[in-house]
C-alpha cells in the first residue's frame, strides 16, 4: 500500500493518484497555488481514492467554495466503506468541517489524533490563528494552540509545515526568540512556504522590525503567485509596513492591486477584514478619510457575511459599516451576533459605532472591558493592533494622551516610536 509523506497508508493502487494527492497535501500546507488542480489529476488516476475527495474538498473549502465543497465531500463519505479505519476517521472529521460543523470536527481531530498524530489534513485545521481552535472564540485559546502543537512536536521533527505553525504559536503568547529558530529551521525545509514567509513576516512585526521585515516580504511575494491562498494576506503585510515607513503611494498601490474588494484574489474573510484594517490603520496613522473605500468595504461585508456568525469577520464588517455610515446594517450585526464571542463582537461593534460618530468617551467605555480578552475574537496580535490603535486614538482625542502613552508602552512597546497613531 503506498504511503503519504507523513508516512501514512493510502488506499490507493496507482502511483500518479499518490503522486498528486502529496502535491496537492503539500500545496495546501504551503498555502500555494494548484492543489485542486493536484487533486483532480488524483482523482482522474483513481477515482475510487476517497481521501483524494476529501482533500480537494477541502482545498475548495478554504477557497471559499463552500456549495462545491459540500458536493465533492458527499464523494469522499460514498467511498468511506472501502477504505481503512485511519482513512476512515479522516474523512468522517472533514465531514463534520466541510458541514460547518466547527464543534463536532474539532472533538473529532482530537481523538483521530490520538492515533494518528501525523495525520497532518486532520492536524492543519485546528492550526493557526483562523482555526479550529483560533476561532473557537474562548479565553485562552493562544495557550491553548500552543499546547496542542506542542504535543504533536514529537511527532513532526522538522516537517517545514510543522515548524511554520509551531512558530506562528509561539509568536502568540511571546515567546519571538524561540519562535525565530523554529521558522528558520522551518524555511530551511521549504523556503517557498507562503505561510512560513508569513511566519517570518509576523516575527518582524512582533519585534519592532519594520525595515527588515518590509524588506523581506516584499521580496519574497514577487514570485508568490497571485492565485495563493495567502497573496491578499501577505499583501497587507507589505502595505502597512509601506505606510509605516512613510511610502504612501506603494501602501496605496499594494492595496488596490492586491488587497481591496474586486482587486484582490483570495478567501473573502482575508479581503474583508485586510481591507477594512488597513483602511482604519491608515486613518489612524492621519491618511484623509475615504468614504468611498468604506461603503465598498461595507457593501462587500453585507454581500459575503450577512449572516453573524464568525466573530473576526463580524468585528471588521462592523467597523465598515460604523465608517460608512450604515447604520441598519450596524444595527443588524449587532443585534444578531452569536457564538462564544458574541458578547466580545457586540461590545466592539458599539465602539467602532461611538468611534465613527466621534464619541470618543462611549467608544473608550465600550472597548475598555474586552482589551485583556479581545484574542477571543480570532486573529493574530497583530491583526488586533487595529483595537489596540483605536483605543490609543480614542483616548488622544479625548485628551488623555498620557494614558495612551503608557498603554502603548504596556501592551504594544515595540509599536511605540512607529507613528501608527496620530498624536503619538
Amino acid at each position: 500500500m503506498d504511503k503519504d509523506r507523513y508516512d501514512n497508508p493510502l488506499t490507493t493502487t496507482s502511483p500518479a493518484a499518490r503522486d498528486a494527492y502529496i502535491t496537492g497535501v503539500d500545496a495546501i500546507l504551503s498555502a500555494n497555488a494548484g492543489a485542486e488542480a493536484a487533486f483532480q489529476r488524483a482523482i482522474e488516476a483513481d477515482d475510487g481514492f476517497a481521501l483524494a475527495h476529501g482533500a480537494l474538498a477541502r482545498a475548495l473549502q478554504i477557497s471559499a467554495r463552500g456549495a462545491d465543497a459540500a458536493a465533492v465531500m458527499a464523494r469522499a463519505e460514498a467511498l468511506a466503506g472501502g477504505v481503512s479505519d485511519r482513512e476512515k476517521g479522516h474523512i468522517a472529521m472533514l465531514g463534520h468541517l466541510i458541514g460547518g460543523d466547527g464543534p463536532a470536527a474539532h472533538a473529532a481531530a482530537l481523538e483521530h489524533l490520538a492515533d494518528h498524530p501525523r495525520d497532518v489534513l486532520i492536524a492543519q485545521p485546528l492550526s493557526g490563528v483562523f482555526g479550529l481552535i483560533g476561532f473557537s472564540g474562548f479565553a485562552g485559546r493562544e495557550a491553548e494552540q500552543l499546547a496542542f502543537l506542542t504535543g504533536l512536536a514529537p511527532h513532526y521533527g522538522d516537517d517545514w509545515w510543522f515548524g511554520g505553525q509551531y512558530a506562528f504559536a509561539q509568536i502568540e503568547v511571546g515567546q519571538t526568540d524561540r519562535a525565530l529558530r523554529t521558522i528558520e529551521r522551518a524555511l530551511d525545509g521549504n523556503p517557498r512556504s507562503a505561510h512560513g514567509a508569513h511566519v517570518r513576516a509576523h516575527i518582524h512585526y512582533e519585534r519592532g522590525e519594520s525595515e527588515a521585515g518590509f524588506r523581506y516580504l516584499r521580496d519574497w511575494r514577487k514570485d508568490y503567485d497571485r492565485q495563493g491562498v495567502l497573496h491578499c494576506h501577505i499583501s497587507w503585510h507589505v502595505a502597512l509596513w509601506a505606510l509605516e515607513r512613510g511610502d504612501t503611494k506603494e501602501a496605496w498601490q499594494v492595496i488596490d492591486a492586491d488587497v481591496r474588494p474586486g482587486k484582490a484574489w483570495g478567501p473573502p474573510l482575508n479581503v474583508l477584514t485586510d481591507t477594512a484594517s488597513f483602511l482604519h490603520r491608515a486613518e489612524l496613522a492621519g491618511a484623509t478619510p475615504q468614504a468611498d473605500r468604506w461603503r465598498e468595504v461595507s457593501q462587500f461585508a453585507s454581500q459575503y457575511f450577512a449572516k453573524p456568525g464568525i466573530a473576526f469577520a463580524d468585528v471588521h464588517a462592523a467597523l465598515a459599516h460604523a465608517m460608512a455610515g450604515e447604520a441598519d446594517a450596524l444595527a443588524t450585526l449587532i443585534a444578531g451576533a452569536t457564538g462564544p464571542a458574541g458578547a466580545v463582537v457586540r461590545t466592539m461593534a458599539q465602539a467602532f459605532e461611538a468611534f465613527a460618530r466621534q464619541d470618543w468617551a462611549e467608544s473608550i467605555a465600550c472597548l475598555a472591558p474586552v482589551m485583556s480578552t479581545h484574542e477571543r475574537i480570532g486573529g493574530s496580535r497583530a491583526q488586533r493592533d487595529l483595537i489596540e490603535f483605536t483605543m490609543l486614538a480614542a483616548l488622544l482625542k479625548s485628551g488623555r494622551a498620557d494614558e495612551a502613552r503608557l498603554m502603548l508602552a504596556m501592551r504594544r512597546p515595540a509599536k511605540a516610536d512607529a507613528g501608527l497613531v496620530v498624536g503619538l
